[in-house]
């Protein structure tokens, strides 16, 4: 092989594998918050003992409800971008753990429609809170 094959190969190697954005397990979705009161709620009823001592929970939307399924599911969560710029809190994301489902929660949520719906604190910690809705980057 000649040399200027041998750097032609070592570079298209470089580029394939080092280069190129790595593969993600994640999804993609949009995200509201919903505020006080929270119980009911659509998986564990009136049990306070529900949520997370950290306060970071969401209720599910119809796209990951799964007919209750969803229950008690933790989703690593980032916001990701949106509509108004710099609302995203750069480079934090949350562990939060499903307790409800989002078209019968108690309180309504600050847009209908999203993949999920995130409390106040856990919203809060990943965005600015007066965003009604964010694009955020969640991985079970």
């Amino acid at each position: 092989m000649s040399p200027t094959t041998i750097l032609h190969c070592f570079s298209s190697f470089f580029f394939l594998f080092v280069i190129l954005p790595h593969h993600s397990n994640a999804d993609v979705g949009t995200s509201a918050r919903y505020s006080p009161p929270y119980l009911p709620s659509g998986c564990y009823g009136t049990e306070a003992s529900q949520f997370p001592s950290t306060n970071l929970f969401a209720a599910a939307g119809d796209g990951i409800w799964d007919n209750g399924a969803a229950c008690g599911r933790q989703y690593r969560v980032r916001c990701i971008s949106a509509e108004e710029p710099r609302t995203c809190i750069p480079d934090q994301s949350i562990q939060i753990k499903i307790v409800d489902y989002a078209a019968s929660a108690v309180s309504p949520p600050s847009t209908a429609g999203t993949t999920m719906v995130l409390s106040d604190k856990a919203f809060g910690t990943i965005a600015n809170a007066s965003a009604s809705m964010i694009n955020i980057e969640f991985q079970q």
